[in-house]
């Protein structure tokens, strides 16, 4: 096969995780596909917060942009793909009048990704990233931060993925200090999919740093249609760090929206 006919053939065996493609037809869907795509999760999403009372400035939309562009069209030493990725976070208080953005998170970065391969069976990948976050706003709501952070997905059977991420922290945020106590130094995900791939649930644990204490964000995405890759999409966050601006307050909130999810893999 070549071309289309190959990707989406081996795509479909590597989201059904079947024990019969090997390494090299994993690198052929790369080398052979897009370079532009989605990263992570593309969601629009609103809600309210759970266990206190509602208010204008607390029930708001919650959205986020994330796309990657591959920069080499074949391998690299070592087995590994350069990437640039761009991840957009906003908190939108559309409640409150004129309607303002609370907060933006810009999060690029650069890295490097690669297949994680087991008797030449594609397994998962791991990607090494350098990245920076901020809210871009100046004075005492100013908030920033870099990461040297390592992370890896591995696909345990053909219904569960592990996702394990940790990084070595660079504050730079005069206002931002003490954000580790409450973004934490690592964080696990655990994802569940049907069969048919209709149904998602995802559980995502980041452990905060000088306490045994989590964020957690609990999801269930919905395929609204076989064909398409739109889901609803029901999440609910609970913890500190959210969102920069607000990164030492509590947050238990629940939203609705919908996600638009990478299709298959992205280790570029």
């Amino acid at each position: 096969m070549r071309g289309d006919s190959l990707r989406t053939e081996l795509l479909r065996r590597i989201e059904d995780a079947r024990p019969d493609y090997n390494a090299d037809s994993v690198r052929a869907v790369i080398e052979s596909g897009p370079y532009f795509g989605i990263f992570r999760d593309n969601y629009f999403i609103g809600g309210i917060p759970i266990g206190g009372p509602v208010r204008r400035d607390n029930a708001n939309v919650k959205f986020q942009i994330s796309i990657i562009h591959r920069l080499t069209k074949s391998r690299l030493p070592f087995d590994t793909y350069l990437f640039l990725q761009f991840t957009q976070k906003t908190i939108w208080n559309v409640l409150e009048e004129s309607l303002p953005m609370r907060d933006l998170n810009f999060n690029p970065g650069v890295g490097l990704g690669h297949l994680i391969v087991y008797h030449n069976k594609y397994i998962g990948h791991a990607l090494f990233m350098l990245e920076h976050e901020s809210n871009g706003k100046d004075g005492p709501a100013s908030r920033s931060w870099n990461k040297v952070s390592l992370s890896s997905t591995l696909l345990l059977n053909r219904h569960m993925e592990m996702q394990l991420k940790a990084w070595i922290p660079i504050v730079d945020g005069e206002n931002n200090r003490n954000i580790l106590r409450y973004s934490g130094l690592a964080q696990m995900g655990l994802l569940y999919r049907t069969d048919n791939r209709r149904v998602q649930a995802g559980m995502l644990a980041t452990w905060r740093a000088h306490s045994f204490s989590f964020n957690t964000q609990w999801e269930l995405s919905l395929k609204i249609s076989r064909h398409a890759n739109q889901y609803l999409f029901f999440q609910y966050y609970n913890g500190y760090g959210e969102n920069l601006l607000d990164y030492d307050r509590f947050k238990s909130v629940l939203r609705l929206g919908m996600v638009i999810k990478p299709e298959g893999f992205s280790i570029y």
